[in-house]
């Protein structure tokens, strides 16, 4: 087994409770204007780029307005939910200084990068982390390895030496075809599938048993 030099996070749903954040805001712009939201159109947007479902958005819900307009107003409205201090899970902040002792620190995220800029700098964490990429900067969003394996590049750092810190069925998805040790907190509020927990190399209930001997295996 590879020895792990890094830790590569995923924001939502690890460091932050926004999922169903993400949720509320567009399921409300696209009932405010119009839009065919389904049962399903969550579910389809979960991992995408903010490029990918601007246009799911567009294309699918039927939002008027181009894509870039209906993602700068999600944005605009997720900051404003968030305000001054975004919802940080029990013990992201404690865990994510513990283990910048030991290993290199990025995060990986669907999240537009301007978010999680903001989210970093809000909870005083952002000087432990060396990198962080949003998949609107890589071709693919999740379930794609496309936003770890460009995590792992900006740390100078093989994939095979990364650990993944993940909750959703895509995340896990892609942090497992980027060939990162995969850790799985599985979300509370979206429990990922069986099968994509199965891929991980270990599998705990919350942060706060995310120590550095479960990180390096």
């Amino acid at each position: 087994m590879s020895a792990i030099a890094a830790v590569v996070f995923d924001l939502d749903g690890v460091l932050v409770d926004t999922d169903h954040i993400w949720h509320e805001v567009r399921e409300g712009l696209a009932r405010e204007r119009g839009g065919r939201w389904t049962e399903r159109s969550e579910a389809d947007m979960s991992g995408m780029s903010s490029l990918e479902w601007s246009r799911y958005l567009h294309d699918v819900v039927g939002l008027p307005g181009s894509p870039q307009e209906l993602n700068d107003e999600v944005v605009r409205r997720m900051l404003a939910r968030y305000g001054e201090e975004p919802p940080f899970i029990d013990g992201a902040r404690e865990t994510v200084t513990t283990l910048a002792d030991r290993f290199r620190l990025a995060v990986a995220s669907s999240s537009n990068r301007g978010l999680i800029e903001s989210v970093l700098a809000a909870g005083g964490i952002a000087t432990h982390f060396d990198a962080w990429v949003s998949s609107e900067e890589v071709p693919r969003g999740k379930p794609a390895p496309d936003v770890f394996l460009e995590a792992a590049c900006r740390l100078g750092v093989d994939p095979t030496n990364c650990a993944a810190i993940e909750d959703s069925t895509k995340g896990l998805r892609a942090a497992h075809a980027a060939g990162m040790r995969v850790v799985a907190i599985p979300n509370r509020r979206y429990p990922p599938a069986v099968e994509s927990v199965e891929l991980a190399d270990a599998v705990v209930g919350s942060l706060a048993d995310l120590s550095a001997e479960v990180v390096a295996g």
